[in-house]
């Protein structure tokens, strides 16, 4: 059951209706950006009060491609820390970096990592996905993929395919929608 107090956040900050051309180019009545969640404080503390009472216990990190996990995955990180759980995080690039330290890999992602692939919204599963291939070739293994909300519908199984749980904080339908909206 998706938590009264992360859908209500939601639906005041980051849900939006009226006529959307989606990513996709899918057109859709609604449009959510929950990143105007996971970027106020109290948005953080709902996700990260939600967020961690489904991890699992043996994960060590968390993290997924930049954008759409940086803020989840630095905040739940970081209130998780306050409450004696140890997270690291990370970023993956989409690009690999030519200079510096290269690759793709931003943060403290260790070979053989317990990781929490995490995102803000998903749709298709796309993005989760391509991290959860990252984490693997940089020797973690991917443990979960957890969104803050689950806008499509088809990620679960996607992830099953891939044998990593999947887990939505909140659906489409749990925000008043149909996956298909």
């Amino acid at each position: 059951m998706a938590s009264p107090a992360l859908v209500s956040h939601l639906m005041q900050h980051s849900v939006r209706e009226g006529d959307f051309t989606l990513k996709s180019g899918k057109k859709s009545r609604w449009f959510i950006d929950s990143k105007q969640t996971v970027c106020r404080p109290d948005g953080v503390l709902a996700v990260a009060d939600a967020a961690l009472t489904v991890i699992p216990d043996e994960a060590t990190a968390i993290g997924g491609l930049t954008m759409g996990a940086d803020p989840v995955a630095f905040g739940i990180a970081a209130v998780a820390a306050t409450r004696g759980r140890d997270l690291r995080s990370f970023s993956i690039r989409k690009e690999a970096k030519g200079h510096g330290v290269t690759g793709r890999l931003a943060g403290a992602l260790q070979e053989g990592d317990k990781v929490v692939i995490a995102e803000d919204t998903v749709t298709r599963g796309i993005s989760p996905l391509e991290a959860a291939t990252a984490v693997r070739e940089l020797g973690a293994e991917p443990v979960l993929i957890l969104s803050i909300v689950d806008r499509g519908g088809t990620c679960e199984a996607m992830a099953a395919a891939e044998g990593i749980p999947f887990v939505a904080l909140v659906t489409a339908m749990d925000l008043g929608f149909d996956y298909g909206d």
